[in-house]
């Protein structure tokens, strides 16, 4: 696939084929793109939970809201849930500044999961403190995000955004659309 093609597929999938596992080491491999990706000052101060176990998975998707304009839709239902994720957390101990690392690192990791079959959601809408506490997490790690993931069980099209609307939303087919403004209006002729 080339870097288009990634990127196009790489949507937010938030309904999964619980049942099909995500190994351990697909997770590891997942990590090593993160690793392997710039960071800022090159402080490298992200750490990561693994997690591809079912009660684990539970505990973190307690935490988790889903979908912010699907306002009735309180999330993937039992057998449609991530068969994994990976919690990307900041070590405070090296820096106080995570500056843009997660949203690169995470994008590495999506990026990566298309290129296999899987898809992934990235969730910054999290009961930081009750997950800290679940998971166990030690304070110096500031909880930064969730990436959900897992082989998707859902379509998710790019439409052009229509009259100013970019709210994504589901059609009577559940196929996930995506509102994505033009690129004449994102380059700004100055």
């Amino acid at each position: 696939m080339t870097v288009l093609e990634l990127v196009t597929k790489s949507r937010s999938y938030r309904r999964f084929h619980e049942d099909r596992a995500v190994s351990l080491q697909q997770l590891k491999g997942l990590v090593e793109l993160a690793r392997l990706s710039p960071s800022a000052r090159n402080m490298q101060p992200l750490k990561f939970i693994l997690s591809h176990d079912a009660r684990k998975n539970a505990a973190i998707f307690s935490c988790l809201a889903w979908a912010g304009y699907l306002k009735d839709w309180p999330g993937p239902e039992e057998g449609e849930r991530p068969s994994a994720y990976i919690i990307m957390l900041g070590d405070g101990s090296l820096t106080k500044d995570f500056g843009c690392d997660h949203g690169i690192a995470a994008q590495s990791i999506l990026l990566g999961a298309t290129e296999t079959g899987l898809g992934g959601c990235i969730i910054g809408n999290i009961q930081r403190d009750r997950l800290r506490t679940l998971l166990k997490i030690p304070e110096k790690y500031g909880v930064l995000l969730v990436i959900a993931l897992g082989v998707p069980k859902e379509q998710v099209v790019i439409d052009e955004v229509k009259e100013g609307d970019i709210k994504y939303w589901r059609d009577t087919d559940s196929v996930h659309h995506v509102p994505k403004r033009p690129r004449a209006e994102l380059i700004l002729k100055i």
